[in-house]
């Protein structure tokens, strides 16, 4: 194996890119064809409207907030705080239906029907829910970065199309006179063409300008206003990975327990009592052949003890819970059938990351003990800022597969639930390495 092998990154299709924009795609077809087209002036109607509805929208939002602050120490103020958030929510849904100006495929509603539910429930669930959050982000994105550069771009506009028209209003107001450059009167009509040509070059420039501030308006609220799909489907299977995790782990606490209380502890009394019945036995001449057999049950009760306690550690140990994770380490690794060194310089960490660290020791010890025939084994663990850093080390034959079993892939996938890394590093002839990196807040 080569060194340094991390576990386990799966490949999947690269994730499909988001769909352009279409009036930035119509900006890309040739600047005359674009300028002849509809597309200028749906960009300025999208600016302008927006300009018209983002500053009203940013001044409810500005005294929804500040009165819910100034109010908060009686109580009204969080209702307030909580309106100004929800009140995002009908704002997307006119901004989705503005955006179709400018883009024509519609931007799906991301929010949870609710159909039937009450006030309450109605509120409750949107505040819940991550569209809410992205959708406040936008209003108060809407009035002072979006309306501001739109009411820019309808200014530059306004003022070209005025150039434009210079000839017509000389022409008009004569004899009155206009100056285009101060001091400098326009004389008539055709030295106005002037000013024409420069507001036609204006007009094109607030075309452009207007339909790249578009763009950029569109693809914001596509990604605040519509839905996340696949943000949202990743985030839910991560969480409901940690669920079964826990639930694992809840699962297996569950069984140690119940095997140390009950069956453990049957085991015990029964051991204890052939030992009685043996000793009661062997006062009757009679009974040799009986006391011996009874004798032989008491050796196999022993046994079968020492096996389910064996069984009842590797489940969950009590000394890991107890004394956390450099003990629980120094007890497996007295009981190793090669000598391993333990250096565990760590203090006690988040349940998860204790657990986590442990089973990924006690993997790495088995497979050291089933598969290297190493002589000696490491155990170093350091907590390196927020993150514990783990290393087992063994002298043995190396050529490790993570390939070959489930067991470091299954290792790996348990590290990956706490955002960590596992590393494993086995050339032919050893040694071999296993890193684990665990953030310490699990």
């Amino acid at each position: 194996m080569s060194d340094s092998t991390p576990l386990p990154e799966p490949a999947g299709p690269e994730p499909a890119g988001p769909a352009p924009v279409a009036v930035l795609a119509a900006m890309r077809r040739g600047p005359l064809r674009f300028l002849g087209s509809w597309w200028p002036w749906r960009c300025w109607a999208y600016l302008g409207s927006g300009f018209l509805i983002g500053y009203p929208a940013l001044v409810v939002l500005v005294l929804l907030v500040g009165a819910g602050l100034a109010l908060a120490v009686v109580g009204i103020g969080l209702l307030l705080l909580l309106g100004a958030v929800v009140a995002g929510v009908p704002l997307g849904t006119l901004e989705r239906w503005r955006l179709r100006w400018v883009e024509p495929v519609p931007v799906p509603d991301p929010h949870t029907s609710l159909a039937g539910a009450g006030p309450a429930a109605w509120l409750r669930t949107r505040l819940r829910e991550r569209a809410t959050w992205r959708e406040f982000a936008y209003a108060t994105l809407l009035g002072p970065v979006f309306g501001a550069a739109g009411f820019a771009v309808i200014t530059l506009l306004a003022f070209a199309l005025i150039l434009v028209a210079t000839p017509v209003i000389v022409w008009a107001i004569a004899p009155d006179h206009v100056m285009l450059i101060p001091g400098r009167p326009v004389s008539g009509p055709l030295e106005a063409l002037g000013g024409t040509a420069v507001g036609l070059a204006g007009t094109a420039l607030a075309a452009y300008a207007g339909a790249l501030l578009a763009g950029a308006q569109a693809k914001t609220a596509r990604l605040l206003l519509g839905p996340r799909v696949e943000a949202d489907r990743i985030l839910e299977l991560t969480r409901s990975r940690v669920r079964l995790v826990d639930a694992f782990e809840a699962e297996r606490r569950r069984i140690e327990r119940d095997l140390h209380d009950g069956a453990q502890q049957q085991l015990v009394a029964l051991s204890m009592t052939l030992g009685l019945a043996e000793l009661e036995l062997r006062g009757i001449p009679q009974a040799a052949g009986a006391a011996a057999l009874v004798a032989r049950g008491r050796g196999e009760a022993k046994v079968a003890l020492e096996q389910l306690r064996d069984l009842v550690r590797g489940i969950h140990p009590q000394v890991l819970t107890d004394h956390g994770l450099a003990a629980a380490v120094a007890e497996v690794a007295l009981r190793h059938p090669v000598p391993v060194t333990v250096d565990l310089d760590v203090p006690r960490l988040a349940e998860p990351v204790e657990v986590t660290a442990y089973f990924t020791v006690t993997e790495a010890l088995a497979n050291a003990a089933k598969h290297s025939g190493a002589s000696r084994v490491a155990v170093v663990g350091r907590v390196e800022g927020d993150r514990l850093t783990l290393t087992v080390t063994d002298d043995g034959r190396g050529g490790a597969d993570p390939g070959a079993g489930a067991g470091l892939a299954g290792l790996a996938d348990r590290v990956a639930m706490l955002k960590g890394r596992l590393v494993v590093s086995s050339p032919v002839g050893g040694p071999t390495r296993l890193r684990v990196e665990v953030p310490c807040s699990g």
